[in-house]
């Protein structure tokens, strides 16, 4: 496949579409997914991010809203052709016990991981089928397998996120479509900065003494998930950093 010049996308191109692109995996992701020849539209809320990377990948920047059901519509409109869909949005807020829960906090991570996947997925699969070899990678977590004591919004939400998208396993089996769900483990993007509402120095202890893994570790794993024959289906697939056991557990070094 060559990498396409149009910056709009058209019916004849394969088109992947990556949501929460304005940064981390998801704009990794778009990069890898441009260089292996793919027009890439990407989606998140921050356009003035996305223009600058599609205007760097040759895609197409489209403004979206996953928890938004006018904006995901909106964006579906006008895609006349999908093969790869990428559902990456989501995130985490805060770090507390459930006694402690924040209910907004909760409504927003499942808006965004768990609603948010499905309002996409919903959107985008007849495009999907219609492309003969469509591709649903969903972008979970090692939290999707795994508790840990103060991340029962986030687990939850991921739970369920990996539990809609297992089971559309069963619901597309005889369809032309592929699903394969990546579990990561620590990544160092901007997910502990939201999730802990900005504060730089919070975050960066999360990965104080480990070699965590980086977003393009994740987007390398889904360009080689998208390159298998049509028949091939990566299904599962959990990655972390070598020094990281479970969702707790960590080898740091001293500093």
């Amino acid at each position: 496949m060559t990498a396409p010049d149009s910056t709009t996308p058209d019916s004849t191109t394969p088109t992947a579409v990556v949501t929460g692109a304005s940064s981390g995996i998801g704009e990794a992701t778009a990069r890898k997914l441009a260089a292996d020849g793919y027009h890439v539209v990407v989606g998140a809320r921050r356009v003035d991010r996305l223009e600058t990377l599609a205007s760097e990948i040759g895609g197409t920047a489209l403004a979206l809203d996953v928890t938004d059901d006018d904006s995901v519509a909106a964006f579906a409109s006008v895609l006349p052709r999908v093969d790869v869909l990428v559902n990456n949005a989501g995130g985490a807020k805060g770090l507390a016990p459930v006694a402690d829960a924040d209910l907004d906090d909760w409504r927003w991570m499942w808006e965004t991981n768990v609603l948010g996947t499905l309002r996409t997925t919903r959107a985008l699969l007849p495009k999907l089928i219609e492309s003969g070899n469509g591709l649903i990678v969903s972008v979970t977590s090692i939290a999707a397998f795994e508790t840990y004591d103060n991340g029962a919004g986030y687990t939850s939400a991921k739970h369920a996120q990996g539990v809609l998208h297992r089971t559309l396993r069963g619901e597309l089996l005889g369809q032309p479509v592929r699903l394969t769900e990546i579990a990561p483990g620590a990544v160092e993007t901007e997910f502990s900065l939201v999730r802990f509402d900005g504060d730089a120095d919070r975050a960066a202890k999360v990965y104080q003494g480990i070699d965590p893994l980086v977003a393009a570790d994740i987007a390398e794993i889904i360009g080689f998930v998208a390159s298998r024959p049509s028949h091939v289906d990566l299904d599962t697939i959990v990655v972390r950093p070598r020094d990281q056991a479970s969702g707790g557990r960590f080898a740091r070094r001293e500093s």
